[in-house]
């Protein structure tokens, strides 16, 4: 257990931040799949909103720090490829 006062602090932030990163990361992957399934279809505007969806979901979590820019850069490019490929 901590026993400082910045340690009980940052403990009790580490847990905020973990539960809000986790739900941010699981928001992802559920639009990542959901994209996969709309791509893997012939309806080209379900890939294209699905795409976007995305790609705005990546970008906030980015802008929140969950996801590296880096990261979110390399996925949205892959997403890019991938819907506009078809």
């Amino acid at each position: 257990m901590a026993n400082t006062k910045s340690a009980i602090k940052a403990a009790r932030k580490s847990e905020r931040l973990t539960t809000r990163n986790k739900a941010v990361k699981t928001r992802l992957k559920t639009l990542h799949k959901k994209l996969e399934k709309a791509s893997a279809g012939s309806d080209k505007e379900a890939a294209k909103a699905a795409a976007a969806a995305y790609v705005s979901a990546m970008d906030k979590a980015t802008k929140s720090g969950v996801v590296h820019k880096n990261a979110a850069s390399r996925a949205k490019a892959q997403t890019a490829k991938f819907v506009f490929a078809k």
